[in-house]
């Protein structure tokens, strides 16, 4: 692990001889973690729980460890961003997520006005998030705070909600809290009691839901830094907190509470602080992040300091009594044992500070035998919605609510079945579910997102890289194109007047301060609206007219999408350019944040970024520019589309040119520095010199067989990025950059083991899956139903986990500071989208399905005698005797089918039919399966080979 002063040197906040590290990296492992599958329970598993299938027929988790108990449950964190023992399940729909912790505690996030939770989880103060539920008789008290003074405390993960069921002695609570599907700003909590008992009884029920906001604050996380502790960004995010004053107001008919914020102003020493920053950043434009600029326009802000209303509702009856002072109701006895359920609610509207919370209480009699379901609704207020509205839409028919919206999440997106293999579909619909359900509206851009999650987003506080969005809304060519449309928008209305796109965005459409600045952003946005407008056909998204940055005053213009996107090829080809070996050129980093920045000495950057080139953005490009010109072609702009064609063409020749007998070279440095890649296989720019056509065939056949034996066999859980670990990086061997597995480059693997050797590719995806992983790692909690954006490989000490300061496990000596820099990949290692995201697109490019001027190139490459792939858009079924399938795009026409089957199936089918009509059968001279047919929305092409 690398030591605080390296840390900081990176940083540039303090002197320090030798090449810089950043410190954000590090991991725990079982090291001699068991492989093969758990008895008795489904593949995949893992040691905390099972996956299992719910009343709705939807896959879940479910979750049976005892964390307070089971050292196995404990994960090296920085305690001030997570307990130890904390771990947490996505609950979400297209507005907002949740945060479920094994727990039982819920945190809402909202995006509008900037990201940030709606419910802190702060024991220290007496905040303990939201969702819990506390039943008495007056005597016995059971809650759904874990382990809820219960006998039976169980925890079920699921697709939209978090079940809780809890029972002792006579009663139990079965309490889910689930995500309505759709874009509704609110969460339903559905409480159903029984009384197992011989005789009535009286009961109290009480809803805490907790209205503390705690804000994803990148200026406190700038603060903390020039503090020379990243941990003190979480204090300084309760200190903003602090300065809101809450005030209620009760709904009418008596059904709840309407809470609302106002900013109280900063403090003397708070402005004085950010001043400093300010100052200093400014003074030292070098530093990892860079120089902070004020709000471009009034519309722009770091923090919201107007979060919006809040509201707790009964639905089903009014609520007997409320409270508003959460310290008052947890008292001395905190979340296990409230003081506040020892006499009803007192009806005091009048908290005001960090006391505030929503508490409604229900009171009821049960007699024996009996259960009863009440019904909750907690959300917030965006512009355009109206609690009445809300309660008006959500009190029909609430026995059927939860059902309903787990139907839709059933119908929903795409699918791939696999006979023998069901964990395949069960993890294709998980992925779904977790990739759609992290949308949030932005109230900046007036778009919905997908940010990459993870520490980036809950712990550092950014919506970034550009590039991570974009990767994100692949799948949903497939599934959701008006989704892909609005990320596509957020995006462009991101470009700069010189075609450069923003490495992130913070608060409410701030550009990220940061040190990087990464040449391959343009090449990112060029391939989805690419591949947009061929999969849908729509073409008349490139012109739309959309405001640009800063979208709001004077300085706001307007441009369409068509030009916008030519503004970033023009950025990319003339302004980025080539360097003398006629690649793409690096700036200080490409996807790879640390090839320069981290692993270059700071001396060398500035001459890192005159010459430098980039091997990953040419080989890139080669097919990124080619599938531009495809696109332009289509829409008739053939001159715009031949220089692409022949941009990609050059950048194809400069990749040949850098084949090493065995593999391709990463990147040229300086003269003094020289190649990267020529001593060990880095994979990032591999596979894209087969994809992009760079790489001749035999040459694609050595590479897939290094690649194989060099960093993909000796990993259980997908290939490495570099087959040996580099002393002089920024993490250790194994870890992030340095021999790391990361999702979004061992997807464009899969992708082109595809077109080389189909039954590699298929064991590379099955490795990448989250079952694989709970199988060769089944005590790494993250992993199972969701993960990071990096596992540590094979090389690592700690395979298998996610990056951690070693110091964490060193028990510091009282009255020290906790050991370590401050935070790491474990302080929030699940919902990052990557995990998510190409396990589904890599899914499709086993089908070998791509998009064309015409139609749709088909090039199935599974190795199996049967499967069925489904989408809205595209689907494949391949049984024993036959191929067949659909495409539906957006516009109705005549589009062309060319499919390619591998050698040993060309010649057993004979027989076609298209839209139901038999066609002569003809294959072209490189032995396609070439026809056409009409298809439109609603009736799509529908064709079999058999």
């Amino acid at each position: 692990m690398f030591d605080r002063r390296q840390f900081l040197t990176l940083l540039g906040l303090t002197a320090a001889s030798g090449t810089p590290s950043l410190g954000f990296t590090g991991t725990l492992s079982h090291q001699d973690a068991p492989k093969g599958k758990t008895a008795r329970k489904a593949y995949g598993s893992g040691y905390f729980g099972e996956w299992i299938e719910d009343q709705h027929g939807l896959p879940a988790y479910r979750y049976t460890c005892n964390q307070l108990t089971d050292p196995k449950a404990k994960t090296p964190v920085n305690t001030v961003w997570r307990s130890p023992t904390d771990q947490t399940h996505q609950v979400g729909n297209d507005r907002l997520v949740a945060a479920v912790s094994n727990y039982g505690y819920v945190q809402v996030r909202q995006d509008e006005g900037s990201p940030k939770f709606l419910n802190d989880y702060f024991p220290e103060q007496n905040l303990y998030g939201a969702g819990l539920g506390y039943l008495t008789d007056g005597q016995l008290l059971l809650s759904t705070y874990y382990p809820g003074n219960a006998d039976r405390f169980e925890r079920v993960f699921g697709m939209g909600y978090f079940q809780k069921t809890v029972a002792a002695g006579p009663y139990s609570i079965d309490q889910v809290i689930f995500a309505p599907f759709g874009d509704d700003p609110l969460l339903i909590s559905q409480v159903t009691l029984t009384n197992s008992g011989p005789a009535p009884a009286d009961l109290r029920w009480v809803e805490y839901w907790g209205c503390q906001v705690y804000q994803f604050s990148y200026r406190a996380l700038l603060i903390a830094a020039l503090q020379l502790n990243m941990r003190k960004a979480a204090a300084v995010r309760h200190s903003l907190a602090e300065r809101f004053a809450h005030s209620f107001q009760a709904l009418q008919g008596g059904v709840g509470l309407l809470e609302t914020k106002q900013f109280l102003g900063r403090t003397p020493e708070d402005e004085k602080v950010w001043a400093q920053v300010e100052q200093y950043l400014t003074a030292n434009p070098k530093t990892f992040f860079g120089t902070p600029q004020p709000p471009p326009v009034k519309e722009a802000a770091f923090e919201d300091l107007a979060p919006p209303l809040t509201f707790l509702v009964s639905l089903d009856a009014p609520a007997d009594s409320v409270a508003t002072d959460g310290k008052a109701f947890f008292g001395a006895g905190g979340p296990l044992q409230p003081a506040g359920m020892q006499k009803p609610l007192d009806g005091n509207l009048n908290a005001s500070g960090s006391e505030s919370a929503l508490l409604l209480e229900r009171r009821l009699r049960l007699t024996s035998g009996e259960k009863r379901t009440l019904y909750f609704a907690y959300g917030y207020l965006p512009e355009g919605f109206q609690v009445e509205g809300l309660l008006t839409k959500y009190r029909k028919d609430l026995p059927s609510l939860w059902s309903r919206s787990s139907r839709r999440w059933k119908d929903d997106g795409l699918r791939l079945s696999v006979p023998g293999e069901p964990w395949v579909e069960r993890e294709l619909t998980w992925h779904n579910y977790y990739l759609r359900s992290a949308s949030t509206y932005d109230s900046f851009f007036r778009e919905h997102i997908l940010s990459q999650g993870h520490v980036y987003q809950y712990i550092m506080g950014f919506q970034g890289a550009a590039r991570d969005p974009l990767q994100h809304a692949m799948p949903f060519l497939f599934s959701h194109p008006e989704r892909v449309k609005e990320i596509l928008r957020y995006t462009l209305k991101e470009v700069q007047p010189d075609g450069t796109i923003p490495y992130g965005i913070v608060g409410q459409g701030m550009i990220m301060p940061v040190i990087f600045r990464p040449s391959d952003l343009e090449l990112w946005l060029l391939w989805l609206a690419s591949e947009y407008v061929l999969a849908t056909r729509d073409s008349g998204f490139l012109e739309e007219a959309l405001p640009t940055y800063p979208l709001y005053g004077p300085t706001a213009g307007k441009e369409t999408a068509r030009n916008l996107l030519h503004r970033c090829f023009r950025h990319l080809v003339d302004v980025t350019g080539t360097g003398e070996h006629g690649l793409l050129r690096l700036s200080n980093g490409d996807w790879n944040d640390t090839v320069v920045v981290g692993h270059v000495p700071p001396a060398q950057y500035d001459e890192v970024h005159r010459v430098a080139e980039s091997m990953l953005n040419a080989a890139m490009a080669t097919y990124v520019l080619d599938l531009y010109a495809r696109m332009l072609t289509y829409v008739g702009d053939r001159e715009m589309a031949a220089e692409a064609s022949r941009f990609a063409e050059a950048q194809r020749k400069a990749v040949r040119a850098q084949w090493t007998g065995r593999w391709f070279r990463r990147a040229w440095l300086t003269p003094q520095l020289g190649w990267v890649g020529e001593d060990r296989l880095w994979l990032e720019p591999q596979p894209w010199a087969v994809l992009g056509g760079a790489a001749s065939p035999e040459q694609a056949q050595t590479l897939v067989q290094a690649v194989d034996e060099l960093v993909r066999r000796p990993s259980p859980i997908g290939a490495m990025l570099i087959n040996q670990g580099i002393k002089m990086m920024i993490s250790k061997p194994g870890e992030a950059a340095n021999g790391g597995v990361w999702p979004s480059i061992t997807g464009t693997l899969i992708w082109a083991l595809a077109k080389v050797d189909g039954k590699m590719a298929w064991d590379e995806w099955k490795k990448n899956s989250l079952a694989r992983h709970a199988e060769a790692y089944p005590e790494i909690w993250y992993g199972i139903w969701s993960g990071p954006d990096t596992y540590n490989s094979v090389l690592s000490k700690f395979p298998g986990q996610t990056m951690f300061d070693e110091a964490l496990l060193k028990e510091a000596k009282p009255g020290q500071p906790p050991a370590g820099l401050g935070f790491g990949w474990t302080d929030f290692p699940v919902m990052n989208m990557h995990p998510h995201a190409w396990p589904l697109y890599s899914a499709t490019k086993l089908l070998g399905i791509e998009f064309t001027e015409e139609g749709v190139l088909l090039a199935p490459a599974l190795p199996l005698e049967s499967y069925r792939f489904q989408s809205p858009l595209v689907g494949v079924v391949k049984t024993a005797d036959r191929y067949e399938g659909w495409y539906e795009p957006k516009v109705a026409g005549q589009w062309t089918i060319s499919l390619g089957l591998p050698p040993e199936e060309q010649e057993r089918f004979k027989t076609l039919r298209v839209n139901g009509k038999k066609e002569a059968l003809r294959r072209t001279s490189d032995r396609r399966i070439k026809f056409q047919g009409s298809g439109a929305p609603g009736n799509p092409l529908r064709w079999v080979v058999s």
